[in-house]
C-alpha cells in the first residue's frame, strides 16, 4: 500500500485545523485516508508558566518576535527529518503551481505558521526553512496560508478529484489562464453560449478554447503571456 501523504502544521492556533479542508474534497480525503493532518501547538513548548511564545525584537520596533527556542523545540518535536520544512512570510518566493506539483509528490510537508512580527531569522538559517509567500499582501499570520497551501496541494493527490483530466486544463498547468466556462440555461438574461460549444465538433472546441486562454492570459497577466510566448519560441 503506497504511503499516505502527510501534512505537520506548527501553529498558535491549532484549533483551526482542518478549518475548511475538512470539508469538500479535501475533507473527503482526509476522512477517507487519503492523506493526514496533525497540527501542532506551538505553545506546548514555551519555557514558562505564562506558556510565552515571544519576545521584543533586538534593536528595538514595534510588535514582538516568535523566540527561537521555544519554535526550534517545536520542530524537534513534530519535523520527521523529511520532506520539505515551509514557512510563510512575504520574503519568501511566490508559490507557484509548478510548486504545488512538486509538494503533492512529497510524502510529508512540515509548514510553521508565524506570528506576530515573524520567527527569528537564526531558527529559519539552522533549520535551513524555504520561505514562501503567497503574494505581495500582509496576513494576521501564516495559518490561512498553510490552509491555502494544503488545499492546492491535497487536491492534486491521487483520487481526490474524481476526474484527472479536470486538473489539466486548469489555469497555470499549460502556463496559461484558464479559458471561460458555460453551462445550461441558454440564453441566460440575453447572452447566448458560443455555438462552437454546442457544436459537438472536438477539434473546433479545442481551438476555440485554447484561443480564449490565450487571449485572457495575454489582456489580464502579461508575465504569464511572456514567459509562454518564450516557452512556444524554438532554441536555435
Amino acid at each position: 500500500m503506497a504511503e499516505l501523504f502527510s501534512a505537520v502544521v506548527l501553529t498558535l492556533f491549532h484549533e483551526m485545523f482542518p478549518g475548511p479542508l475538512g470539508h469538500s474534497l479535501a475533507g473527503k480525503a482526509l476522512e477517507d485516508g487519503v492523506w493526514n493532518l496533525k497540527a501542532v501547538d506551538i505553545r506546548g513548548f514555551a519555557k514558562d508558566r505564562h506558556r510565552t511564545v515571544d519576545d521584543s525584537p533586538f534593536g528595538g520596533g514595534a510588535g514582538m518576535v516568535m523566540r527561537p527556542d521555544v519554535l526550534d523545540d517545536a520542530i524537534s518535536a513534530s519535523y520527521p527529518n523529511q520532506g520539505p520544512l515551509i514557512y510563510f512570510t512575504p520574503r519568501g518566493a511566490t508559490l507557484t503551481q509548478q510548486r504545488v506539483k512538486a509538494l503533492a509528490a512529497e510524502k510529508t510537508i512540515t509548514l510553521i505558521c508565524g506570528r506576530f512580527e515573524g520567527v527569528d531569522q537564526r531558527v529559519l538559517e539552522a533549520r535551513g526553512v524555504e520561505e514562501i509567500s503567497l503574494g505581495d499582501f500582509v496576513l494576521s499570520g501564516g495559518e490561512l496560508a498553510a490552509l491555502t497551501l494544503l488545499d492546492a496541494v491535497v487536491r492534486l493527490l491521487p483520487g481526490v478529484v474524481g476526474r484527472g483530466e479536470s486538473l489539466e486544463d486548469e489555469s497555470f498547468e499549460t502556463g496559461l489562464l484558464e479559458y471561460p466556462h458555460y453551462t445550461r440555461p441558454d440564453p441566460w438574461r440575453d447572452m447566448n453560449v458560443p455555438e462552437v460549444l454546442k457544436s459537438g465538433h472536438h477539434a473546433n472546441v479545442a481551438a476555440w478554447r485554447r484561443a480564449q486562454a490565450e487571449a485572457v492570459t495575454q489582456e489580464r497577466r502579461p508575465d504569464l503571456w511572456a514567459r509562454y510566448q518564450a516557452r512556444q519560441t524554438p532554441k536555435t
